[in-house]
């Protein structure tokens, strides 16, 4: 027996050695490798911590963006079935959270070896911070009453656990969602400058590592995470909600008008300070939520796109979005975040004149002392350019013409500039250039913009009145800005400084001057024509004035292409206060939903609601006495006390000057007569018994229902205070009885 028990004792020891060789060999041939393969089997032992991604705010200090902290609600049902008095207790903690258990079961049972399954996602912080506490209170309980460990509820509920990370929020939804931007699921910006500062407002994520031990204990090493930077914008979220809200009323005014639809193909609208390049607010409609960017129930009413993306001038029913395939309904989104202000493009219209005027004067081809005499419109070669007035506009100063928007006028200003001098220009004012405003998705138009070389006389006359070359909004803005300020042309930009995660500076961004422009004395004259076109007996800008304020300012109205369409682009671009320019508002209007869209008080009217807000909350008071129906409609909008600093003394009484006066001097003949190939009509202007000089639809019955001149022979109707001429088959007949007459063709601006 002693034997035999000896010959066992060396074979089990024999097999215990043969193991140890062999342990010994997988460890040092093997063992890094499957030391990994258990860690990769932790698979919640090692795992990113997400980074905050900076705050966005507006320059009071309004959070615009913000990366809020949540949970999803991970579920290991390996160990929820390792008891069976686990799974019930665990389904009531989750039913409790609002998770559909009955899904989660059927996951449990199916894989019940699976470690990780999202049950939840985005569990907000305090729904996680109320589910710990309650946990804990009811463990404290049942310890404290001794209940039986297979009878505990809350002790017995496993299997749940929550992974942090943080999801991007916007508090105020809609507002400046052009601007803004949004995010993705994986923290990229799109669009506005969520996008532009992407790589600031990220941070960097951190990782938590989980490794066993010499004793197969887990052990934890953890490396945070970096936070993003914060931006604080030029953005006023105040002036943003103002300009927004009147936005959102001209929609409402005029969607499903002429036509099924929004209120406009576009309505764009941008506030800047003209001495910096600030940038108050910048919307345009329609916009989106930016906590629901795919939500296209916002596409019905838009323009439909054509197969180059371009918008035509139909439009979506709920019908078409709901019919809208995976492909078509990228494009449409797309379209839809798009910025108007900076990522379309358009013919400015009049607006444009001022750069013309101002080219002229400061290069020496116009000393500000000419007359112009409009006759309707010039033979161009084999091209008839017609002014606003096709009956003509008479006689005019430099001044004048720019009130009521002469398009004849701005043709001889450019010819006596010539297209060198007028190409040089338009550059220097950043025409087709990128402005590099910090906005994500900046067009360039340099494409759409002539060439000395390339221009010949009708481009060089049509270009004077802004047509026949695109710009965007933002170029028009920051352009018009330095015409009024000075001669400074500023980078438009949205961001001021930029903060760390605890709240430091990191940098300021100070305004920047690109370059001058003009010269002040060509400001200053530049800024007395623009009170003209506003407060002028013949000006086109007179809906535009606020109640208790000069401003200044010019109409555009441009048509589209293809030409006789019908359909216009009409724009206002306003200053304030006139003698000490501050802020600017600038209103593009694209195809309005009316019958007649060839008038740019579609835009006057929203930058005349937008200035009577914004000024005195910016605390520029008014300078001028208030009429009683002035003095009711600021009762109505509560704005009656922030009105009231009056003049202290009469123009008179200071030695101030009118524009008038300003005047005064007697218009001279052209400088340079007309160029070669380029012939003007006889005069359209008789002289009444009186002697007085007259324009001949002065002469023509009024209708009382519109308020227009109608030309008895065609059927025009003339609009009495400018003398703009509306075809009647655009849409005069129906409103205005009695017309029938074709429409005269032309190029209308004013």
């Amino acid at each position: 027996m002693q034997k035999k028990l000896l010959v066992l004792f060396f074979l089990v020891a024999l097999c215990f050695i043969g193991l140890g060789v062999r342990i010994y060999g997988i460890n040092k041939n093997n063992g890094e490798e499957y030391k990994k393969q258990v860690l990769s089997q932790q698979a919640y032992d090692s795992k990113v911590i997400d980074f905050k991604r900076g705050t966005i705010y507006d320059a009071k200090g309004t959070i615009l963006a913000d990366s809020e902290l949540v949970y999803d609600v991970i579920i290991d049902a390996k160990l929820i079935l390792e008891k069976p008095y686990y799974m019930e207790p665990t389904m009531r903690m989750l039913e409790e959270m609002g998770i559909d258990t009955a899904k989660v079961r059927e996951y449990i049972i199916q894989n019940p070896s699976s470690q990780y399954y999202i049950a939840y996602k985005n569990l907000p912080y305090k729904e996680k911070t109320a589910y710990d506490e309650k946990l804990r209170k009811g463990r404290e309980d049942e310890e404290e009453r001794k209940v039986k460990r297979e009878d505990r509820i809350y002790e017995n509920v496993k299997g749940i656990w929550f992974d942090e990370k943080y999801i991007r929020t916007y508090p105020n939804g809609s507002l400046a969602s052009d601007v803004i931007g949004f995010t993705n699921g994986v923290n990229e910006g799109t669009f506005g400058l969520e996008e532009y500062y992407n790589e600031i407002l990220n941070g960097k994520p951190g990782r938590q590592y989980g490794y066993l031990d010499e004793m197969s204990n887990l052990e934890r090493t953890t490396i945070d995470a970096t936070n993003g930077s914060n931006l604080v914008s030029t953005l006023d979220a105040n002036i943003q909600s103002v300009v927004e809200k009147h936005l959102y009323a001209f929609n409402e005014e005029y969607k499903d008008n002429q036509h099924n639809g929004n209120g406009a193909s576009n309505v764009g609208a941008i506030v800047m300070n003209v001495k910096t390049g600030e940038i108050y607010a910048m919307a345009s409609y329609p916009n989106f939520d930016l906590n629901n960017p795919y939500n296209t129930d916002v596409l019905v009413g838009m323009p439909k796109l054509n197969e180059k993306d371009a918008p035509i001038y139909e439009f979506l029913t709920e019908e078409d979005v709901a019919a809208l395939s995976d492909e078509d309904e990228v494009r449409y989104l797309n379209q839809l975040w798009k910025n108007y202000c900076i990522g379309d493009y358009y013919e400015p219209g009049s607006v444009a004149k001022l750069l013309t005027v101002a080219s002229g004067l400061e290069s020496g081809a116009m000393t500000g002392h000419e007359g112009y005499q409009c006759n309707g419109f010039l033979e161009i070669g084999d091209w008839t350019i017609k002014c606003h007035n096709t009956y003509g506009d008479g006689y005019l100063t430099v001044s004048q013409a720019v009130e009521c928007s002469c398009n004849v006028a701005l043709m001889q200003m450019a010819f006596a500039q010539g297209k060198e001098t007028f190409t040089k220009f338009q550059n220097i004012f950043n025409l087709g250039l990128r402005t590099n405003i910090d906005l994500a998705g900046e067009a360039r138009t340099d494409g759409f913009i002539y060439k000395a070389q390339n221009m010949g006389l009708a481009d060089l006359a049509t270009n004077s009145f802004g047509q026949n070359y695109n710009v965007t909004m933002i170029q028009m803005a920051a352009a018009f800005a330095s015409l009024v300020n000075g001669g400074n042309y500023y980078e438009p930009h949205l961001v001021s400084k930029i903060t760390g995660a605890s709240g430091a500076t990191i940098r300021n961004i100070e305004p920047r001057i690109l370059k001058k422009t003009v010269s002040p004395e060509t400001s200053a004259k530049i800024r007395e024509y623009c009170k003209q076109v506003v407060i002028g007996e013949n000006g086109t800008g007179k809906t535009a004035r606020p109640a208790g304020y000069i401003i200044g300012g010019k109409t555009g109205t441009a048509e589209t292409i293809p030409r006789d369409n019908g359909q216009y682009v009409v724009s206002f671009m306003g200053f304030a206060p006139v003698d000490d320019p501050q802020v600017m508002v600038y209103v593009v209007v694209d195809r309005p939903n009316f019958w007649k869209q060839d008038d740019a008080k579609f835009a006057t009217r929203i930058v005349r609601s937008i200035f009577t807000e914004v000024l005195p909350y910016l605390n520029i008071y008014m300078t001028e006495p208030l009429t009683a129906e002035e003095e009711e409609e600021l009762a109505a909008l509560d704005l009656t006390s922030t009105y009231h600093k009056q003049q202290e003394e009469e123009a008179e009484s200071t030695g101030e000057t009118t524009s008038e006066e300003t005047e005064e001097e007697t218009p001279e003949e052209p400088v340079e007569p007309l160029p070669e190939g380029v012939t003007a009509p006889d005069s359209q202007w008789i002289t009444t018994e009186s002697g007085e000089s007259i324009p001949i639809w002065k002469t023509f019955p009024m209708d009382p229902a519109t308020g227009y001149y109608i030309n008895p022979d065609n059927g025009d109707m003339i609009d009495p205070d400018t003398g703009y001429v509306y075809g009647s088959s655009s849409g005069a007949q129906e409103h205005a009885p009695g017309i029938d007459a074709p429409v005269v063709e032309q190029i209308p601006e004013q």
